[in-house]
């Protein structure tokens, strides 16, 4: 461990998967499923790394608009992983693999510089100040990133939570150049930032780009 401390990236939440993602898992997993070493994910072509890919809405709109890039997708909660893997089948995409595993497992798992990009879209905001340090957005996570990217590589954050938009910045900020900016055409607008912005939350992309010495 590069830090001395135990990581995590999340929190284990209790959801409960419905019998037919069940069996989209067992009969997908071998397919699309990766486990450590991470380090089987690198090949020739780009590598994304995206953290949280929740229910796959946006992650299988992204690899069907990205055929030249690979996507590893990270992601522990079972009904989001069951039905990842079911968009990957029905979409018949083969640039996507899935880690069910701990954001930090992996990013310690792949090698320095060996990704175009990190994608963070609508972290955990983790509001209360009592469970702050659960954030994802940390010091360890903001070396880890900035280490694993390749020259010109960018962290693509996506918020619509303010508080989290400062914090991340405040986190940031010492290790990357961050600037805000528009939403990029490959970040789909999924269902969850719908509703959102139904309710008055719209989101803030932020770039983050490693400084380099």
């Amino acid at each position: 461990m590069e830090v001395g401390e135990e990581l995590h990236s999340y929190q284990v939440r209790r959801g409960r998967t419905s019998p037919a993602l069940n069996q989209a898992r067992d009969r997908l997993w071998s397919r699309f499923g990766v486990q450590a070493p991470y380090t089987q994910v690198v090949g020739q072509r780009p590598l994304v790394l995206e953290i949280g890919s929740g229910m796959g809405e946006a992650t299988a709109l992204m690899a069907a608009a990205e055929p030249d890039v690979d996507l590893l997708a990270v992601e522990v909660h079972p009904p989001g992983i069951a039905s990842l893997l079911r968009r990957l089948e029905l979409a018949g995409l083969g640039n996507v693999r899935v880690a069910d595993a701990d954001a930090f497992e992996v990013l310690r798992g792949l090698p320095e510089g060996c990704l175009r990009e990190v994608r963070l879209f609508f972290p955990d905001p983790w509001p209360k100040a009592r469970h702050a340090k659960r954030r994802l957005v940390r010091p360890v996570f903001a070396e880890l990133v900035a280490t694993r990217l390749a020259r010109g590589g960018h962290l693509h954050l996506a918020t619509d939570v303010p508080a989290y938009v400062e914090h991340a910045r405040s986190v940031l900020e010492p290790r990357f150049t961050v600037e805000v900016v528009d939403r990029p055409d490959r970040r789909p607008v999924t269902g969850f930032e719908r509703r959102g912005l139904a309710a008055g939350r719209a989101a803030v992309d932020l770039r983050a780009t490693p400084r380099r010495t």
